[in-house]
């Protein structure tokens, strides 16, 4: 599929892996993605969905930190989340919500089924292992626009890789090499004190 990639996403996937730094980063990501996805809804639909999607983004960087665990490079880690994302919305009606469309979410399945599969991650259940305890708060349906739905925000034709785009609007497969170093501060969520106190922390460990 095709994602945006710039020194936001890379400070963040860093951040969401040290102590300190990644509870703030994980907060700021869930309200940014629920925002962002609300905004493609019709306002009517917004708020009984907020809850939902919540904790919906919540688990899936519980998936973005595993992916990277496994080895997938921050483009791919982060695509494995929003494809988790577009299976809900497709199971919930919303195709207005979703980023490509309902006839390539197989394709999409199928590239990354290596990773899924282990954690019991599919179409019908997309959290797999990754559903919190208490489980995901119910949101409304909206299975009529299955019959014939329309994605006014889908990007058709990104389905055999990943495609990323860069701030000059290059488009590359596969995503940037990460930067040798990256400013935390750069992360949703850090100010440069936060940033300043996780390499005070990392400092004292070292030591």
């Amino acid at each position: 599929m095709k994602l945006n990639q710039n020194v936001r996403h890379f400070a963040a996937k860093q951040a969401l892996t040290l102590p300190v730094v990644s509870d703030l980063v994980n907060d700021k990501l869930v309200d940014l993605h629920t925002s962002v996805f609300i905004g493609k809804a019709e306002e009517a639909n917004r708020q009984a969905r907020r809850e939902h999607l919540d904790a919906f983004f919540d688990a899936t960087m519980d998936t973005y930190v595993a992916a990277l665990e496994a080895g997938y490079p921050e483009a791919e880690a982060r695509e494995i989340t929003h494809i988790q994302a577009n299976f809900d919305f497709f199971n919930h009606g919303w195709t207005e919500m979703m980023e490509f469309p309902a006839d390539e979410l197989e394709q999409h399945y199928e590239r990354h089924a290596d990773f899924f599969e282990p954690y019991g991650i599919t179409i019908a259940d997309p959290l797999g292992s990754f559903v919190p305890p208490g489980g995901v708060p119910e949101a409304p349906s909206t299975p009529e626009k299955l019959e014939e739905p329309t994605h006014p925000h889908a990007k058709s034709g990104f389905a055999d890789d990943v495609y990323v785009q860069g701030p000059d609007g290059e488009l590359l497969v596969g995503g940037h090499d990460e930067p040798a170093e990256v400013d935390l501060a750069s992360a949703p969520g850090v100010s440069p004190e936060d940033a300043e106190g996780t390499e005070s922390t990392d400092e004292a460990e070292s030591d």
